[in-house]
């Protein structure tokens, strides 16, 4: 690839590398000039530009990442669009992801033009959650190393992604005189959250003394009512392999696989089997719903991966997980799976919670609908009686989007009526009347402080689905100079805009009724445009809008909007 200065005579095809404000038109970096380009900076006094120029072999930057996301692919993952020379792998499924550490360090050695990110190995993740990013860093790379990374991403999968199974869990609990029932419900409380985020189900509990006979007992008659996976919760901790716990587990026919981990707290977990069942005592920590080497060993489980000496022997490093004054880790940020076993720093929250890009959205709700006037067009019903602004707070729910603002004003108490039971923060536009920019300013001061970014949604936009709007939230990336996201439809731009938060302040300072429209222009360098279905294009503000609509249209014979 060529780069530098390019003679303008010389620019047909070259990838511009900085952004050019001109006389009635923007070309953004990463534009390809055509001829039609080069005539707009002729027009402007240019002579050179900027710019990226292909050579024989050189492969551009989105069909690079598309090619290489196509290889990262494996059971389980999807990816995103190829866009400014990036693509996202995102998880189909619910389950634990497992990153070759080796051959992701082999890849990102090929050449300083190709990145491939991913989260740590062996951190639980969620649906559509996102694992990794691959990204080409210039303009193009050379073909050969890309073929290079091709072969390498199809040796073996670099990423995958082990699903949950819907295990039946089996729990024990053993009882000394004295130990207080606060205790038992304790242990009781925490296992069953694991189990359950896990996607299993937790029988109901057997109750025993604390004595290996006993233990062995309540371990038979749990395993006849389907158990996939035996617990034992001692009164008093574990402190041998031939301790109580341990003996009930032999007792029933099982066998002691290993004691203790060099995961703290966990240090005191007895991983045994009994046949092909898992058996385990667990350490006292486990009564805590915070992080503890537990959790490592029941994520591994569940997603069908093998547990025995060799995988607890290699989570110690990382496996550092007490809270001490001198070295904090924030718990309620953390989830259960968070620090990974394969030598990482602590690792991500839960999938719900560690949406790395928080976005809140926005829904304008408080206009005088003049034109769909005497009725109120957010309040007007589809086919199945929903009004059009309640499908479009519904589908916001459903989205990534979070928390959900609804700016109310005009026929007030109706509106919000109308939004019964649905999670949203109302709040009200006093001077709503003023025009569109009175909402927003409305809205956008009730934004909190952790979002990022605001997903500004019209309520006359019944159309766009929640898989849009996730479509937006996903290309949200302002280090990457994403700031601004607007989705199109065939050259034409739409709503809803996601906008980062370092523009509220321009925004709230705007007038009128023209919303923001005119700060994509002054930004445009920070705007990355989503193609959509024309559902975003399409609002329903008038009656002739509104007979043209799917599933509004009147049934009637004489077309009267309802």
């Amino acid at each position: 690839m060529i780069f530098g200065p390019t003679r303008l005579d010389q620019a047909l095809g070259a990838v511009l590398a900085h952004t050019r404000r001109l006389p009635g038109r923007v070309l953004k970096k990463g534009t390809v000039l055509d001829a039609t380009a080069i005539a707009a900076l002729c027009e402007a006094g240019e002579e050179a530009v900027i710019a990226a120029r292909l050579e024989e072999g050189d492969v551009a930057e989105d069909a690079a990442a598309h090619r290489l996301g196509e290889a990262l692919l494996g059971p389980h993952l999807t990816r995103t669009r190829a866009a400014t020379g990036r693509v996202n792998l995102l998880a189909g499924a619910a389950g634990l992801l497992v990153v070759d550490r080796a051959r992701v360090d082999r890849l990102n050695a090929l050449d300083e033009g190709l990145t491939l990110a991913t989260l740590p190995g062996h951190v639980p993740v969620s649906p559509r959650e996102m694992l990794a990013t691959a990204k080409i860093i210039p303009f193009a790379v050379p073909g050969a190393v890309l073929e290079a990374a091709e072969a390498l991403a199809r040796e073996a999968p670099l990423l995958a992604l082990h699903p949950f199974r819907p295990l039946t869990v089996g729990l024990v609990l053993t009882e000394l005189p004295g130990l207080k029932e606060s205790v038992m419900e304790g242990a009781v409380e925490a296992t069953a959250e694991r189990v359950a985020g896990l996607s299993g189900r937790l029988l109901p509990p057997e109750r025993c003394a604390h004595e290996a006979g006993a233990i062995a007992a309540a371990l038979r008659r749990l395993g006849e009512r389907g158990a996939e996976m035996l617990l034992v919760a001692g009164a008093s901790a574990v402190v041998d392999r031939r301790d109580v716990g341990p003996a009930g587990i032999v007792l029933a026919g099982g066998e002691i696989l290993h004691f203790g981990m060099p995961v703290d707290p966990g240090n005191l977990l007895c991983l045994g089997r009994i046949g092909e069942v898992p058996a385990m005592v667990l350490p006292g920590c486990a009564r805590s719903p915070k992080l503890n080497g537990f959790d490592w060993v029941l994520q591994r489980l569940f997603a069908g991966l093998p547990v025995g000496r060799a995988e607890i022997a290699g989570m110690g490093v990382g496996g550092l997980l007490k809270e001490i004054e001198l070295r904090p880790l924030p718990r309620e940020a953390a989830s259960r799976g968070g620090a990974p076993a394969n030598g990482a720093a602590p690792g991500p929250a839960p999938a719900a919670a560690r949406r790395a890009r928080p976005v809140a959205g926005l829904v304008l709700a408080a206009g005088l609908s003049r034109r769909m006037a005497p009725r109120n067009k957010l309040l007007v019903p589809d086919r199945q009686g929903q009004p059009m602004l309640r499908r479009v707070v519904e589908a916001l729910l459903a989205s990534r989007a979070g928390p959900v603002i609804v700016v109310t004003g005009h026929e007030r108490e109706r509106v919000e009526a109308a939004l019964a039971g649905c999670a949203v923060r109302l709040v009200a536009a006093p001077d709503y009347a003023a025009g569109l920019s009175a909402s927003l300013r409305a809205g956008l001061a009730a934004v909190p402080e952790a979002a990022e970014g605001v997903l500004v949604c019209l309520g006359d936009m019944p159309l766009v689905t929640t898989a849009m709007l996730d479509r937006l939230i996903e290309a949200f990336d302002p280090e990457e100079g994403r700031a601004i996201v607007l989705p199109t439809h065939a050259g034409q731009q739409g709503n809803p805009v996601l906008w980062a938060r370092r523009f509220l302040p321009e925004m709230q300072r705007l007038t009128g009724d023209a919303g923001a429209r005119r700060l994509l222009i002054a930004h445009a360098e920070q705007v990355a445009e989503v193609e959509l279905e024309d559902a975003v294009l399409r609002d329903f503000d008038t009656p002739e809008a509104l007979r043209a609509a799917p599933d509004f249209a009147p049934a009637d014979p004489a077309g009267q909007v309802p």
